[in-house]
């Protein structure tokens, strides 16, 4: 399985799973990045991070290192 730091620009994934553990595994989920959510990747900034994308209705950065705990499909 892939993670969202995989994805890249233009595509549409859906969320299967979140690794990780407690706090950060909540603050992710508290952005809206739950299991079954779609994720569109907006874009990338120059040197790679971080990832701006588009979760149910408004636009999220992420830093690749919490984009990487993010399985999608």
């Amino acid at each position: 399985m892939k993670t969202l730091k995989d994805v890249k620009v233009g595509q549409t994934v859906t969320v299967q799973k979140l690794d990780g553990e407690g706090a950060l595994k909540r603050r992710i989920m508290d952005m809206g990045i739950t299991k079954g959510t779609e994720v569109y990747i907006r874009k990338v900034a120059p040197l790679g991070d971080p990832i701006e994308v588009t979760v149910r209705g408004y636009e999220l950065s992420l830093r690749k290192a919490d984009a990487q705990m993010i399985l999608v499909l």
